[in-house]
């Protein structure tokens, strides 16, 4: 389809000359789309994730590509933007939104390929690990919207020159990002090094092979790197001297883009399907602890109420049959709903819980986002929902701004209270010598119900361990010593040590 020319406006003199383009602009969902020129279909699209540190170079890296796509020269003196000065200060300071640049057709274009960049700018923030999360959570609804990012080319690791050890930040972001793929995306992971004088960067390299970061690796085996400097607005001096040492930064730095270009020829995309299955099992695993430590709380509740009618019972038990007024204080297990916040985008909760009126339990709270209604969210498998405790159909489910919560109060029961509570089923209950025995066997069954949420919990860990290229992210870490703790209490001693070790390894790694 023909170009379309976006609006340029001229900001600095120069030289160079700086233009700021104004892309078209559009939310898609939780993200930002901004796109140049008009989609062509008779070419490829490449897409490259960008992660690193704020300050380390993204934006100036992506108004790099851009020139570079549209053939700038040195000798031109001129330069453009497509990230805004004001965007990329609010985006790096405020928000954790993902911006999504879509190149496509435009004039003077040298790319064989239109080129998608995804730009995570949150990763990182110093408003910590919820923040991160949901910078994952919007690279989900990316990969996952029908009209979002379905394959990805390259997974960039900016880092600058300078960085001769991964600062433990800078850790936690790679290992946030690994964790969001599958094992197969390895080989398209690289190192943009930016601030770079055009010389072996041997300190990021270091830093890499000290880390031990996943990435591609060369005939050498070293990772595979492209280096970029970042001085190419800088004003230029009409001195010979000064001439020759901005050509030599532009020139290096065209030469990696033509390396980066051939490298995303032929590396095989990596589809999406895998990440997608990794993110999912994710939240599922999220959600099944939520829910498990809930259900746990509310075993624990219960089995000190029933303690609490055994030794009331056993103490009075000539009273009450005697006076049927009698009562005696227990703490009461119930659940009430309590409202949360649940922000929308249209008619669609952004925030919100979804929850099993069958049950009444949180079957996915906090983080469901984008589904619009139950049988969109990422618990439900086969119209059947993997959390709650009946795995109820979806249809027994809602999205709404409240959440049930666990209350214990205070009451008086009569022994005809405490019959009609635990006596529930008559035909049973002559099939038992007594009350006591009911109460007995209502523990058991509390106690066996954890024991089958626990295991559950312990299976998506290692499904989780099985199809990710890297576990250790702050979701899944965060779980690690609540499962090590109940597991013991359960007295499984093989699970526990397979635990214990993946915990070991994730600390080495912290």
């Amino acid at each position: 389809s023909s170009s379309r020319k976006p609006i340029i406006v001229q900001i600095h003199h120069g030289p160079p000359s700086i233009y700021q383009l104004i892309p078209k602009k559009e939310l898609i969902g939780t993200l930002t789309r901004v796109t140049i020129g008009e989609k062509d279909a008779s070419k490829t699209n490449k897409t490259i994730l960008l992660v690193g540190e704020t300050g380390a170079g993204k934006s100036t890296m992506i108004n790099a590509l851009f020139n570079y796509a549209v053939g700038g020269k040195f000798e031109d003196e001129v330069w453009f933007q497509i990230v805004e000065e004001e965007q990329r200060s609010q985006t790096e300071s405020q928000t954790s939104d993902v911006v999504v640049y879509q190149m496509f057709g435009f004039e003077g274009q040298t790319l064989p390929f239109s080129l998608t960049i995804i730009d995570t700018p949150g990763f990182g923030s110093t408003r910590g690990f919820k923040e991160d999360v949901s910078v994952s959570r919007r690279l989900f609804d990316l990969f996952r919207s029908e009209d979002g990012v379905h394959e990805i080319n390259a997974v960039g690791l900016v880092m600058k020159a300078s960085d001769n050890r991964l600062s433990d930040r800078l850790k936690y972001i790679f290992d946030s990002v690994t964790s969001l793929f599958g094992k197969d995306l390895e080989k398209n992971i690289v190192a943009l090094v930016t601030h770079s004088d055009g010389k072996p960067p041997l300190n990021v390299i270091k830093a890499l092979e000290n880390a031990e970061i996943k990435c591609s690796r060369d005939e050498m085996n070293q990772p595979v790197h492209f280096m970029f400097n970042n001085q190419q607005i800088e004003q230029r001096n009409r001195t010979d001297k000064d001439q020759d040492g901005s050509k030599y930064s532009w020139d290096f730095t065209k030469e990696e883009m033509g390396r980066l270009k051939e490298f995303l020829k032929k590396t095989k995309p990596q589809p999406l399907k895998t990440t997608v299955e990794v993110l999912n099992e994710r939240i599922r695993l999220e959600a099944c602890i939520q829910n498990l430590e809930q259900r746990i709380e509310l075993t624990e509740l219960k089995q000190n109420e029933l303690k609490q009618i055994e030794e009331a019972y056993n103490k009075h038990e000539e009273e009450m049959k005697e006076n049927q007024n009698f009562t005696i204080e227990v703490d009461e297990v119930s659940k009430e709903k309590e409202p949360v916040k649940g922000g929308k985008w249209g008619l669609v909760f952004l925030e919100g819980a979804i929850t099993c009126s069958v049950c009444e339990e949180n079957c996915h709270y906090p983080g469901c986002t984008m589904a619009r209604k139950p049988g969109h969210c990422e618990v439900m498998k086969r119209d059947h929902c993997k959390v709650c405790t009946n795995r109820c159909h979806v249809s027994n489910h809602v999205k709404e701004n409240w959440i049930y919560v666990i209350k214990t109060k205070k009451v008086q029961k009569t022994l005809e209270d405490v019959k009609a509570k635990y006596d529930k089923n008559k035909e049973e209950c002559e099939k038992k010598s007594s009350l006591l025995e009911n109460l007995k066997q209502e523990t058991i069954n509390l106690t066996a119900e954890r024991a089958s949420l626990l295991d559950e919990a312990y299976n998506h860990v290692i499904r989780l361990k099985q199809i990710a290229l890297n576990v250790n992210s702050g979701n899944t870490f965060k779980h690690l010593d609540f499962l090590i703790k109940k597991m013991k209490e359960k007295g499984d001693q093989e699970k526990l040590k397979v635990l214990q070790e993946l915990k070991i390894r994730m600390d080495k790694r912290q």
